[in-house]
């Protein structure tokens, strides 16, 4: 009596595809079977060659994406459906490991049985396990190649340390499951620092056009905004009756406001002050702080410091 074993790899990863294995063996006799996580990587791809050569097999892929749309439930039982429609020979009863029927609703129902250690326990499940785990290391070893840095070619996707702090210096790449919490949540604070950046620097740059404002109706011609290098910073550069005047814009709402205009601090703009004299031919100049409060961005203090 012929068995169509089923056994899943790839439930539990960050990254890269579900594969449903199946496998008909037959009569075939293949020595060394049994659960594929009991194997070392060298002895599956061993085996692997040898069992698509003497049985039948299927395998049925899902990707992330895909993964991330269905939910972990439909995509198993569609990627095991992919994988039985590629077998082509006879087979009698079908062992899926685990404790779900994925071929639940479908003419194929009532021949299967669902055995937890199956992958252990019965030779067609061993087989379609070990071809289905060396096709998905495969698939994660050109991933290393497409997305290097992650270490895909030595977790294979799982969730490790190394795999972790990639995430964290690299980003998500599009293998990765969205919808697995650790992701998810990876995500989560990076779109969350990407809005408070992107709203801190729109905050900046509104006071900064308020102080530019208030500068010009004042009498001063505006040389530069933003000046920066490795070293040092200048929010804003003018120049009033031939001397430079060097801002610093503080906004009340998201700080201290001029309060932050310490001795440290104005250590720091002496030095970027010098910095930019050094760089720009010298001159006589001053340095300034500037205060921005309220929606409406209103300049509410100016102080010139030296």
């Amino acid at each position: 009596m012929a068995i169509l074993g089923i056994d899943e790899v790839g439930r539990g990863p960050w990254a890269g595809p579900l594969v449903v294995g199946a496998c008909v063996l037959g009569d075939a006799q293949i020595e060394g079977l049994t659960d594929s996580k009991k194997l070392t990587a060298k002895k599956r791809e061993a085996l692997a060659p040898i069992i698509r050569e003497k049985a039948s097999v299927g395998l049925g892929w899902i990707s992330a994406k895909e993964l991330d749309k269905i939910g972990m439930t439909a995509a198993l039982c569609k990627a095991c459906r992919e994988a039985v429609k590629q077998i082509h020979v006879p087979f009698h009863e079908i062992v899926i490991d685990g404790t779900i029927n994925f071929l639940r609703d479908t003419p194929l129902a009532s021949h299967v049985q669902v055995l937890t250690k199956a992958d252990l326990l019965v030779p067609e499940v061993s087989a379609a396990s070990i071809v289905a785990k060396v096709a998905r290391d495969e698939y994660m070893h050109k991933l290393a190649k497409k997305y290097p840095g992650y270490g895909f070619e030595k977790h294979v996707g799982y969730g490790t340390a190394a795999h972790r702090k990639a995430l964290e210096e690299l980003g998500v790449c599009p293998e990765h499951r969205k919808s697995f919490k650790p992701i998810a949540e990876l995500i989560g604070k990076t779109e969350t620092k990407k809005k408070a950046t992107n709203s801190t620097k729109a905050r900046g740059d509104k006071g900064e056009d308020a102080v530019c404002e208030y500068l010009t109706k004042s009498g001063h011609e505006i040389v530069a905004r933003n000046w920066k290098n490795k070293f040092c910073e200048i929010d804003i550069v003018s120049r009033f009756n031939g001397v430079l005047c060097f801002t610093e814009v503080k906004y009340r709402q998201a700080g201290a406001g001029l309060d932050a205009i310490d001795k440290k601090k104005l250590e720091k703009m002496r030095f970027a002050a010098e910095f930019y004299l050094a760089k720009n031919g010298g001159g006589a100049a001053i340095l300034a702080a500037a205060e921005v409060s309220g929606d409406n961005y209103e300049v509410t203090d100016f102080l010139v410091l030296q």
